[in-house]
């Protein structure tokens, strides 16, 4: 099982990288702006901002993670924000790169919660995808779910089925029903 899960990091990286994103996004609100014009802020409803690019290099951990997004919005108490047609970037120096890209994600300080929807899609540098509607990342427990249907693809074999959990404590991945598992001839010989 080991074995497996250092092939298929870029889940684990997927579920630490929003996590982290979501955590910086917090504790750093007023830096994620390119200059906001006067129409991005909204009054009681809290900040919006538009086209963002925000990018966070963490060298202890080795680490860099750019999210780029049409529209964030951070709720007036900055424990809640909403972002639309993003693309997150996870780049750990010893290991390949993790691009996700979707149409919606929202993270609750509260519950540590991180909700990603929308033609999701997740590429990683040594050629892992992984295809979903939506994720559930909660960072507190590190713990990745979801009850849709999810593909992952490699580069000698395919799995897919309805439901995900990831235990990223754990190093742990179970597909829940519906599965279908495709290995390539050339890896059998």
């Amino acid at each position: 099982m080991k074995n497996f899960f250092k092939r298929h990091w870029p889940l684990v990286g997927l579920g630490i990288l929003l996590a982290l994103v979501a955590i910086n996004l917090i504790q750093s609100g007023k830096e994620v702006a390119q200059e906001p014009r006067m129409e991005d802020v909204v009054s009681k409803e809290g900040l919006k901002l538009k086209d963002i690019h925000y990018t966070h290099d963490d060298p202890d951990k080795g680490l860099k993670w750019i999210l780029d997004a049409k529209e964030v919005t951070f709720s007036e108490d900055k424990s809640f924000i909403t972002f639309h047609n993003f693309q997150l970037k996870l780049k750990p120096k010893k290991k390949p790169g993790f691009k996700l890209n979707g149409e919606k994600g929202d993270f609750s300080q509260h519950s540590g919660d991180i909700n990603l929807w929308g033609n999701l899609e997740g590429f990683s540098e040594n050629g892992y995808k992984i295809f979903t509607e939506h994720i559930l990342i909660n960072e507190k427990h590190g713990h990745v779910s979801t009850d849709k249907h999810v593909k992952i693809v490699g580069p000698f074999f395919s799995v897919e089925g309805k439901g995900l959990f990831v235990d990223l404590e754990k190093e742990t991945l179970k597909i829940f029903s519906d599965v279908t598992t495709t290995v390539k001839k050339e890896i059998l010989i």
